[in-house]
Order: C-alpha cells, then structure tokens, then sequence
C-alpha cells in the first residue's frame, strides 16, 4: 500500500498530472465564480432597493449590503465545496491518470476500456453528490465534538475514497461484478488507504492534489492486488 502511494508521489513529475490538478482546479474556480455571480444576481433580481421599518423609517441599499455580505459566505462554502467538487471535474480525468500510470510502469497491459462521456460524468455527479452529503453529515460531527471529528470525517472520506477510485480503476481492466468481488475482498487495506488520502482532505491547497495521486495510487493497489 504504502509503495503505491509512494508511486504516485513520485510521478508529480508527468505532465499528464499537472494537466489534470490544472483543469480541475480551473473548472472549480471558474465554478464557484458562476456560482457566487448567480447568487448576486438573484440577491439583486429579488431584494428591493429600499424597504420601510415601523419606527424606523426608509432604509436604503439593502440588496448592496446582502451582495457585499455574501462575498465571505461564498469564500466558506469555497472552502467546503473545494474538495468535492475538485474530485468530481478529477474524476472526468480519471482515465488520462490511470493512462499515465500503467503507461510508464505497466507498459504490457492491454489498452483499457475506457467509459463513455455521459457515463462518466453520470458517475462523477453522483460521487460528488455523495461525497458532499457525507462531508455535511462529518462537518456536523466535528462541530460538535470537537477535534475528535476529525476522525470520523477522515474515516468517512477514507471510505468514500477508497470505494470510488478503486471500483473507476478496476472497471477499466474487469466487469463490475468482479470489481465488486475484489474490492470486497481487500476491503482493510482499501480503507486505509483512502483514509491516508482523507486526512491531506482537511488541508487547504494540499486537498486540490488528492484526486489524482488518489487514482495513481488506487491504480498501483489494482494491479498489485490483480496480480496476486
């Protein structure tokens, strides 16, 4: 496990990876940009100039208070969406890393059966859908248990992982089923391996790197664990 990871460390190197962080971390900014600006133009569309209050009087210039006020909620939800939606652009890659990694330490295999565009993009909504809804679900936790949520977030993470780039790897090279079977069988060693690449999840920056040398290195675990 750890010579997988170390691996996939040691390829940061291929130009392919930097392709891959690059346009997953240009398709989230740009994102989270369309997302703060249709947040303004709806806070503009819907709040009125200027409201009356009893005892109060006219008050002016609400909706430029509310459009200045979501500027740091959007750098919040920035921080928490970063990751999820980080890996589910990554996971539309997933093939050109993989690609990468078998070509410069796999050269014999036969070329790999690659899913369709409406198949992999249905798979990387529904990895991001899930994997926001389970990292609300530790935030939770970790708010109101203090440091030790962190635990359960990584552990959460780690699963989710685990469970996500080891069955996209796997479909490449066998039929779901066997996938299935083999990821079910190593199911330990698959975990903790995700949950090495859950905990660099709670660093800012550093999460912008985990989905791809999570796939270089869930590639590594495949082959070693196909070959045994």
């Amino acid at each position: 496990m750890f010579g997988a990871i170390f691996k996939a460390l040691g390829q940061f190197d291929d130009p392919r990876f930097r392709r891959v962080v690059l346009l997953g971390l240009g398709l989230t900014l740009l994102l989270l940009v369309a997302l703060y600006a249709a947040l303004v133009t709806l806070i503009q569309f819907f709040v009125p100039d200027t409201f009356s209050l009893p005892w109060i009087g006219e008050i002016g210039g609400v909706d430029t208070v509310l459009s200045l006020a979501s500027v740091p909620l959007m750098l919040i939800l920035s921080v928490f969406l970063m990751v999820p939606v980080a890996s589910a652009f990554t996971g539309i890659f997933l093939d050109t890393v993989a690609d990468a990694v078998e070509a410069r330490h796999y050269p014999g295999l036969p070329p790999a059966s690659e899913a369709g565009i409406w198949e992999t993009l249905v798979d990387s909504l529904r990895y991001f859908g899930l994997l926001v809804a389970l990292n609300l679900v530790g935030l939770i936790i970790v708010i109101f248990t203090a440091g030790l949520g962190f635990l359960v977030f990584w552990a959460i993470n780690g699963f989710l992982l685990s469970r996500e780039y080891f069955t996209m790897v796997a479909l490449r090279r066998m039929s779901a089923e066997d996938a299935h079977r083999m990821r079910r069988a190593n199911f330990g060693t698959l975990w903790l391996a995700g949950i090495l690449f859950a905990i660099p999840l709670s660093v800012p920056v550093l999460n912008l790197f985990v989905p791809v040398f999570g796939v270089a290195a869930f590639t590594h675990l495949f082959h070693r664990i196909a070959m045994r």
